[in-house]
């Protein structure tokens, strides 16, 4: 337990994020491979998605191309090890699913008619679902009971900690002020706090 309130803390000053993933979570997603692996790939086939629209939306916005470009085909790479993951276990992958965290996420999301801010938005978002995909990575990769897949979240671990930082980065650099950045950034880190307490413990999904 004290273990867990170290790792919790430590999140919560480098990531930002109100409230940890309760421990049960772990639990759960080791009682179906099948279903967390394909909940994961799914995220990273639409991480890779996300990073493609940011480039075609806002292709003026040089350092932002430059800095997302990459991840695209990093995400990429993911879904696919994901995909060896599955098969090297003699596992399939099933259906998308409804993924209820984005989806209540985007409904926070400032509709402006202002093409900065909304591209602000954008970014936040991206950054918040890269932050807690970071810490329940790093969850898993403490926390499951074999030690090939605590290897290979640690991997995913360390990936989503930099989309993280470059997304928070890239909305800093466009946005007016780094001073609404950053109460923008508390709003939403207040926002998903309540979401996160809400929502359902499921050991099928990865948000």
């Amino acid at each position: 337990m004290e273990k867990t309130k170290l790792v919790a803390e430590a999140d919560k000053q480098v990531l930002g994020l109100q409230l940890p993933t309760d421990p049960r979570w772990v639990d759960l997603t080791q009682m179906s491979l099948e279903d967390i692996l394909t909940d994961h790939a799914y995220c990273e086939q639409k991480a890779t998605t996300s990073c493609i629209s940011l480039v075609q939306a806002y292709p003026e916005c040089e350092e932002l191309v430059r800095q997302v470009s990459p991840v695209v085909s990093e995400e990429w790479a993911h879904f696919r090890a994901v995909l060896q993951e599955l098969e090297k276990r003699g596992l399939k992958l099933g259906r998308q699913r409804k993924d209820e965290y984005v989806n209540e996420l985007l409904k926070y999301e400032r509709k402006s008619s202002n093409r900065t801010e909304r591209l602000i938005e954008k970014l936040l978002i991206c950054a918040l679902i890269e932050a807690r995909s970071c810490e329940r990575f790093r969850m898993l990769s403490l926390n499951l009971e074999e030690e090939a897949l605590r290897k290979f979240y640690h991997g995913f671990m360390v990936s989503e900690a930099g989309h993280y930082k470059m997304f928070l980065g890239l909305a800093k650099l466009y946005a007016e002020s780094e001073e609404y950045v950053e109460k923008r950034w508390r709003e939403y880190l207040t926002y998903e706090a309540e979401l996160m307490n809400r929502l359902e413990i499921r050991g099928d999904r990865m948000h």
